[in-house]
């Protein structure tokens, strides 16, 4: 669901002030989907180079991350990129972006992308600029052949266009102990797919919702305020960022 992968990239990035996003509300360009358009160069000279780009671009959180929120023109963007023929130009405009502006700052260390949960040329600009993907896999059977595609679909992308995406994570998301089925799947998930799953099971808890609710994550509450189930799922977030470090390096 998005709720589950937009709270598993924000859970991950909060582990630690190591990773950092940025975030816009203005409708005036810098947005996230103006670094995907051809004049992308020109409004970085405008508003000042890319640190004042930058800038304009991020959200500071108290939780020690920067925040690009998504932006109602991307769906008109995913159109335009669509009508571009040369792939490479299509699917290469966001690691454009990260390597033109980003990097010159030399401001983060990693960067999560929370990208739309469908196959279009924004997600695909996504998956070219960070080549590495994280996926939280709801405990179905549905989602499990969700894993599957998205497995097929880097084998896709690395054949055809010579770019290496790899899966390095799936993340058993929302596990509800009380149930045999999600034991099942659970165990199916770590048959199939082995080392990929991440080592920390995350919870189906109360305190995921009411910190998201609350604009938070399970980082920015203090341990005695928590449950069972929010502790034990800010753990499972914790392990899994370390191991995800551990798999870029």
């Amino acid at each position: 669901s998005q709720a589950s992968k937009t709270t598993s990239a924000a859970s991950t990035a909060s582990t630690r002030p190591f990773a950092r996003t940025s975030r816009n509300d203005n409708d005036l360009p810098p947005n996230v989907t103006t670094t995907m358009e051809e004049n992308w160069t020109d409004i970085v000279d405008l508003v000042g180079g890319p640190e004042a780009a930058l800038d304009e671009l991020v959200y500071e959180t108290d939780e020690g991350v920067d925040i690009i929120p998504a932006h109602p023109t991307l769906d008109a963007l995913d159109g335009n990129l669509g009508q571009v023929d040369d792939p490479e130009e299509r699917y290469g405009r966001l690691r454009k972006f990260f390597d033109d502006t980003v990097d010159e700052t030399d401001r983060y260390d990693i960067i999560l992308l929370d990208l739309p949960g469908l196959s279009n040329n924004v997600s695909y600009n996504g998956l070219w600029a960070t080549q590495d993907v994280i996926s939280p896999v709801l405990l179905g059977s549905l989602e499990i052949k969700q894993a599957r595609a998205l497995q097929r679909d880097a084998t896709e992308i690395r054949r055809e266009y010579d770019v290496d995406v790899q899966l390095q994570m799936l993340i058993a998301n929302m596990f509800d102990r009380r149930t045999n089925l999600d034991e099942t799947m659970l165990e199916e998930l770590q048959e199939e797919f082995g080392d990929l799953v991440a080592p920390g099971v995350v919870p189906q808890s109360q305190a995921i919702k009411n910190t998201t609710a609350r604009g938070c994550t399970l980082f920015d509450v203090d341990e005695d305020e928590l449950s069972k189930t929010g502790l034990e799922a800010r753990e499972a977030f914790r392990e899994n960022a370390a191991e995800l470090l551990t798999r870029l390096r």
